[in-house]
């Protein structure tokens, strides 16, 4: 169990040094009107923390996960993604309808996308940090 996350909240890890991953995130903080997500990035602590608890290869992530302290679950690639729109309202949720395309062609296209996005959104030199008034939502 990963007690840095409120069984209440589901939390989000994304990449913090991509612009594609930075600007996801504030898209998701922008439209999470029922306060549902925390956010971290696979590089802190607690990233490193649930990577080893499911013993992900860090090598090989550079998706984003979704964690659930309530199930114990963590969701990756386009199955996370997916998630979370379901809990962005309408009509974001609509996108939780592709869960019935095999997880296998959703992760092809979402691994074509992860491997290129460097190049096409760019990278940052070091993670974003929050605003002050987003700190709340974000843990190390």
């Amino acid at each position: 169990m990963i007690k840095e996350v409120p069984k209440h909240k589901k939390l989000i890890l994304f990449d913090g040094l991509c612009n594609l991953c930075s600007s996801s995130v504030q898209y998701a903080i922008t439209h999470d009107k029922n306060n549902v997500f925390m956010f971290a990035a696979l590089q802190s602590d607690v990233g490193k923390k649930i990577i080893k608890h499911f013993k992900i290869d860090p090598l090989k992530t550079d998706s984003i996960l979704l964690y659930s302290p309530k199930k114990e679950s963590l969701k990756i690639k386009s199955t996370a993604a997916l998630h979370v729109a379901k809990s962005l309202g309408f009509p974001r949720n609509l996108l939780f309808i592709f869960l019935i395309v095999p997880a296998f062609i959703r992760n092809w296209v979402y691994d074509f996308i992860a491997k290129n996005r460097y190049k096409w959104y760019g990278k940052k030199e070091s993670c974003w940090i929050p605003t002050p008034e987003l700190k709340a939502k974000f843990i190390g």
